[in-house]
């Protein structure tokens, strides 16, 4: 039992690092992007490559599966996304989800539709008896890693000036604009940094979540999920959402495998009958 609730609480780092860009551009920009999962799985695949092709060990391909992820997210929002912010929902949904469609077809004819493998150090690999407890490494890593990315986050956007800056630009970028805050440029950061952890947590579950050209369309729903249980006012709802839908999945996957994924799809609909707004969200 130990050992499930562990490797959910791993499954669930590894969704929050991946959906909390997605948070940040639903919640705190207003902008539905559905191509998230795009950039999760440029990350994942600049891992692979780097590892398969190149020999680069895994712990020095995770700061490329951030930044190339952020850089492409950059160009992509100084040139396509920028023109949708004022645009509405639906506009957004069309533009986004036809980007997905289009990485995919890209990534399936450059690299094959086969399943990209990741080998873990050997110091990663296997599990420990840890009081009777079987405690994997590599999610041990996970949590550890993923427990640094959310603090470091919710710092930033809650004690600093950039933070300040974002929350300002979102509720009124007018008046941000009028102080004197660059909301083109915060915007435009924001989205590569968001761009940047989906990349890491591509990175970091390829080799809990598997990964190929579908990647973006598989895990959309899961992405889609968590920042509706946990709402989008702040990053706490999602990461609790995250831990919640981990362990449930895991659980349900080992306990009811004939239901398979509809565990998880079940815990969505029991929270949004109670909180439609998502778990830290007042209701109005």
């Amino acid at each position: 039992m130990l050992t499930i609730l562990f490797d959910g609480i791993a499954y669930g780092m590894v969704l929050f690092v991946l959906a909390c860009g997605l948070s940040i551009t639903l919640g705190l920009m207003n902008f539905v992007n559905l191509a998230h999962g795009v950039f999760a799985m440029v990350g994942g695949y600049v891992t692979a490559i780097l590892m398969n092709r190149l020999g680069v060990p895994f712990l020095a391909t995770l700061p490329f599966a951030f930044l190339v992820p952020a850089a492409f997210g950059l160009v992509l929002e100084r040139t396509l996304y920028q023109r949708l912010y004022n645009r509405n929902h639906l506009d957004q949904v069309l533009f986004t989800i036809g980007l997905v469609f289009m990485a995919i077809a890209a990534v399936d004819y450059v690299m094959g539709s086969q399943p990209q493998l990741i080998q873990l150090p050997s110091w990663l690999r296997g599990r420990v008896d840890v009081f009777g407890v079987q405690i994997g490494l590599y999610r041990s890593f996970i949590i550890v890693v993923c427990g640094f990315l959310v603090v470091g986050l919710q710092f930033v956007l809650a004690k600093t000036r950039f933070g300040a800056q974002l929350r300002a630009a979102v509720d009124d970028a007018r008046v941000a604009r009028g102080l004197g805050i660059n909301t083109s440029l915060v915007f435009a950061a924001t989205f590569a940094a968001g761009s940047g952890l989906a990349g890491l947590g591509g990175a970091l579950g390829a080799e809990i979540l598997g990964l190929d050209p579908t990647f973006p369309l598989k895990f959309l729903i899961y992405f889609m999920i968590v920042v509706t249980v946990g709402g989008t006012s702040s990053l706490t709802g999602p990461f609790f959402a995250s831990l919640l839908l981990g362990i449930a999945d895991v659980a349900g996957k080992y306990y009811v495998p004939s239901l398979g994924a509809f565990v998880i799809y079940t815990v969505m609909i029991v929270v949004l009958v109670f909180r439609p707004q998502g778990l830290f969200v007042k209701a109005r």
